[in-house]
């Protein structure tokens, strides 16, 4: 297996494979992150480490409280995350690729980044600036049926995506859709409207065609729910919303 220590960024979200997510960086931690990043040769890749945290928030106070006026905001790189940071993050994320790395004037940064594979937490060190991680890269395995698992998929992801949306809505085409099992299998993930504990499943999958079972089953319930709820507004599926730290 290989391994590599990697910078790690804890979000409130989870990051596939092959998807695109904004990023809205104004800590400090990950300020220090994104300018360790940007000192790396323009030749090497700009990469860390996206988990989702456990809880889908800080896990620990990082602010003064009520009633003790004396206590001190929680600083450092493990600042929210308890003793034992690890323990606070689910232990499969992603890799992330910055292709884009703009700071603002007030200091913090716009990062356009795109998943690239799925790690295993193995440790996490807190001694630096920011969080790093020894991590393990998971290989993605096909599974048996993948091919004919995706068409399935597609199929109830279309109608999902129009119950969810509305009639009025324009569909996505055949052509829009890729035909690649693995890719079919994160792009429904990462589109679906489900919280971070579905999400989080789908991407531990031990395989695709796992993961797309795994989808179906989860888009037939929810499309059966949505015929049963008044008109929603729509959605757009395809876009990740810009994630703050």
């Amino acid at each position: 297996m290989t391994t590599a220590r990697l910078p790690l960024f804890p979000l409130n979200t989870v990051l596939f494979p092959g998807l695109v997510l904004p990023l809205n960086v104004f800590e400090e931690r990950y300020r220090a992150l994104m300018r360790a990043l940007l000192a790396t040769d323009e030749s090497e890749p700009r990469r860390f480490a996206v988990v989702a945290i456990r809880d889908g928030r800080e896990v620990a106070p990082t602010a003064p409280g009520m009633p003790d006026q004396t206590a001190l905001p929680e600083k450092g790189p493990a600042a929210g995350f308890g003793p034992d940071p690890i323990q606070a993050f689910h232990r499969v994320g992603c890799v992330a690729d910055a292709a884009s790395i703009r700071q603002r004037a007030d200091g913090g940064y716009e990062v356009m980044v795109t998943g690239t594979v799925r790690v295993k937490l193995l440790s996490v060190d807190a001694s630096g600036p920011f969080l790093t991680a020894e991590t393990e890269e998971i290989p993605e395995e096909r599974g048996e049926e993948a091919e004919a698992l995706a068409e399935t998929v597609l199929r109830a992801f279309r109608s999902y995506q129009k119950r969810l949306a509305g009639a009025r809505e324009r569909s996505l085409t055949t052509s829009e859709l890729p035909d690649d099992p693995s890719v079919v299998s994160y792009l429904v993930a990462a589109a679906a409207v489900l919280d971070i504990p579905a999400k989080q499943r789908l991407l531990q999958a031990p395989d695709t065609a796992t993961r797309l079972r795994e989808e179906l089953a989860l888009l037939r319930a929810e499309t059966a729910v949505l015929r049963h709820l008044p008109s929603l507004p729509a959605v757009e599926l395809t876009r990740a919303p810009t994630s703050p730290n």
